[in-house]
């Protein structure tokens, strides 16, 4: 987006410092498939797999050091890696490690959906019992996405419709909704807010659309235009308290990870 002509001086700015505040705040994962689908994911997989089992081989307490690295130093970039390692390490004690670490500690939102991710690639099942902000949730393990394909229709249909609104006219607005929403809604998985987006109704659709659409924009332009993005989504008054509710949801979020 940053090299396209012909856009305003300032827009390029803007751009750039969001775009710095995003990989900042939100540093990107490894891509879940890649052009030549998922037979290569799963000979990646396979590949990851046989490297722990070489090392886990060649040093019995392998396993214990990747734990202690997740579990008990900073949040790095290889805290992340060896995360990753768990996930294909055939240990009996790392899931038990893991669940109770999840329990007993508060994590950042993030990290903490990468633990259940992790999980889930070793093939756990059942319920985990976990802390997400000031709310306690049970997350049933075997239904957690490892990509954002796998998150329910609802979720999708709520970025669909801020595509329809701003892919032709500001795409540079839809690139970061795309990557604000798939933050947002690994931070909130299984909350009581995640679970109101998925009461299949058009105009809570409408409304989280129109609240992510109002939080982006805010942050590119530096206002708000709430009432020009409201009618774009048809916002009622009657709907209007529980857009400020999404709204302030998404602003939280924003804030919380720039503080962070």
């Amino acid at each position: 987006m940053l090299q396209c002509q012909g856009q305003n001086e300032r827009n390029y700015e803007e751009w750039q410092a969001l775009l710095e505040w995003l990989e900042a705040a939100f540093p990107s994962s490894a891509p879940d498939s890649d052009e030549s689908g998922n037979e290569s994911v799963e000979d990646e997989a396979s590949m990851a797999r046989r490297m722990a089992q070489d090392k886990l081989a060649q040093d019995a307490g392998y396993a214990d050091k990747l734990l202690d690295t997740v579990m008990n130093g900073p949040l790095t970039e290889q805290t992340v890696l060896a995360l990753e390692q768990l996930a294909y390490l055939d240990h009996p004690e790392v899931d038990a490690a893991l669940t109770g670490w999840l329990k007993d500690q508060p994590l950042h939102p993030l990290f903490q959906f990468r633990v259940l991710q992790t999980l889930r690639r070793r093939e756990m099942s059942g319920l985990v019992t976990i802390q997400r902000d000031e709310e306690i949730v049970e997350i049933e393990i075997e239904h957690v996405p490892l990509s954002h394909n796998e998150f329910p229709d609802a979720i999708m249909k709520i970025l669909e419709r801020v595509a329809e609104k701003t892919e032709i006219h500001e795409p540079t607005l839809y690139y970061f909704a795309q990557e604000l929403w798939t933050q947002f809604v690994m931070a909130i998985y299984g909350t009581a807010t995640y679970r109101s987006m998925l009461d299949g109704e058009e105009s809570t659709m409408d409304i989280w659309a129109a609240a992510l659409h109002d939080i982006v924009s805010e942050s590119l332009k530096g206002n708000r235009k709430e009432e020009e993005i409201r009618s774009y989504y048809g916002i009622t008054d009657t709907m209007r308290f529980k857009y400020e509710g999404a709204y302030r949801s998404l602003k939280q979020f924003v804030s919380a990870d720039v503080d962070d």
